[in-house]
C-alpha cells in the first residue's frame, strides 16, 4: 500500500532518464525497485536477473511494478525484458499479464543461444545498440 509519508528511496526525484540498457538492481528484488523506478528508469532493455524463489528474486512486485510504470510513460516505445534464468515467476508472470505486455509494447526475450567457455555454458543473447 502506497503512503505519501513514506518516498521511495530507490529513484531520486527530477525528470525521466532515458537509457538504452538497464541491469534491474538487487536482482529485481522488490526492496529497491518499485513502480517510481520505471516511471523514472525509462530503458529499451531491462536485464531482469535472479533465480531465487525464496528470497523473492525475481519478483512478481517488480515485474507488475513495470507494467504499471510504462504505462505512464508519454510514448509507447517498445520495450524488452531480458530475463537471466527461466523462473516460475518469470514464466508466471509472463502468461498472467501477456494481453497487458502486447498493450504497452513490451516482449520478454527467450535465449536460445549457449556460450561455452571452457567448462562453463550459460544462456546468452545478442544485442545491438
Amino acid at each position: 500500500a502506497w503512503n505519501s509519508k513514506f518516498k521511495s528511496t530507490a529513484v531520486p526525484p527530477g525528470p525521466p532518464m532515458y537509457l538504452d540498457l538497464v541491469y534491474i538492481p538487487n536482482h529485481s528484488n522488490s526492496k529497491n525497485v518499485d513502480v517510481e523506478f520505471f516511471k523514472r528508469v525509462r530503458s529499451s532493455y531491462y536485464v531482469v536477473s535472479g533465480n531465487n524463489s525464496a528470497a523473492e528474486e525475481p519478483s512478481r512486485a517488480v515485474l507488475d511494478s513495470l507494467l504499471e510504470g510504462k504505462a505512464q510513460w508519454d510514448s509507447n516505445m517498445q520495450v524488452t525484458l531480458i530475463p537471466t534464468h527461466d523462473s516460475e515467476v518469470m514464466r508466471e508472470w509472463y502468461q498472467d499479464t501477456h494481453e497487458k505486455q502486447q498493450d504497452l509494447n513490451i516482449m520478454v526475450l527467450a535465449s536460445s543461444s549457449t556460450v561455452v567457455m571452457q567448462d562453463e555454458s550459460f544462456p546468452a543473447c545478442k544485442i545491438e545498440l
